[in-house]
């Protein structure tokens, strides 16, 4: 077990927050496949970021009426990444997972990555596409890019992950709001993860399936997007780096399920 035998444990309270840019196709169908969860403890809160959408996106919003959906609405857009800010900023849960509105994961994977944070064996949980049961890349250099910003971020530092920009990332609240994290575009994706290795964590990694979008079908990561996401990574490995050994696990507490 990671943690310490001695520490409290903490209520288990899932925050996942979804940000959205021009999702009036598919946001509806995310949000009610997210409510409809059946994790551990039932606590769930679903903190949904409207990013200044012009396309109906707000509109639906406004009529979707649930009292675990938190919604918070940008006046413009100003990026993926600011709109995660947001979400963390109103989280109240022990635990953060962001999920995109565009249903290129799948819902049915969360509680899968909630598991081992309830077991005890993980502190922080991503889902691995690289090795997914289900997964489609829309590219050949999707999947390669991928792979070699991994790389890169794992020769920076010292690490051994398979997929840098996975969407589900499940990481405790205390880890999360202890990260450094300015980014407002794409680039929050890779900034958390160096965060995270940065501070000497390392997360236990859980097959996820996943189906890629193309341009054509609304991608919207270009190619200045990934040279953004090297100078992210130059820009956390800057800063002083903690060995695994030594993180802080004060930051990663204990949980326990409302049911226990």
């Amino acid at each position: 077990m990671f943690t310490d035998s001695t520490s409290e444990f903490t209520p288990f309270r899932l925050s996942i927050i979804v940000p959205s840019y021009n999702e009036h196709l598919t946001i509806l169908r995310v949000l009610d496949a997210l409510l409809s969860l059946d994790i551990p403890g039932k606590e769930l809160e679903i903190i949904v970021v409207n990013d200044g959408s012009t396309d109906g996106t707000a509109e639906l919003l406004e009529s979707f009426d649930d009292s675990r959906c938190v919604k918070v609405s940008h006046a413009v857009n100003l990026g993926k990444g600011a709109a995660v800010r947001t979400g963390i900023a109103s989280a109240q849960g022990s635990h953060a997972l962001i999920f995109d509105a565009d249903q290129e994961y799948d819902v049915a994977d969360i509680p899968r990555l909630v598991t081992p944070i309830l077991s005890g064996r993980a502190e922080v949980v991503y889902g691995n596409r690289m090795s997914g049961f289900g997964t489609v890349h829309p590219s050949l250099w999707h999947s390669v890019g991928n792979k070699a910003m991994t790389f890169v971020a794992n020769i920076m530092f010292g690490s051994a992950i398979s997929d840098l920009h996975t969407c589900l990332k499940l990481i405790p609240m205390p880890l999360l709001r202890s990260f450094k994290l300015d980014e407002n575009g794409f680039g929050l994706d890779t900034e958390v993860s160096a965060e995270m290795l940065r501070a000497g964590f390392r997360p236990f990694e859980v097959p996820i399936s996943y189906v890629g979008r193309s341009k054509e079908e609304g991608k919207k990561i270009r190619l200045n997007d990934a040279l953004r996401c090297v100078f992210v990574l130059v820009k956390v490995r800057l800063r002083p780096v903690t060995p695994y050994g030594r993180r802080n696990r004060a930051l990663t507490p204990r949980v326990h399920t409302s049911t226990d």
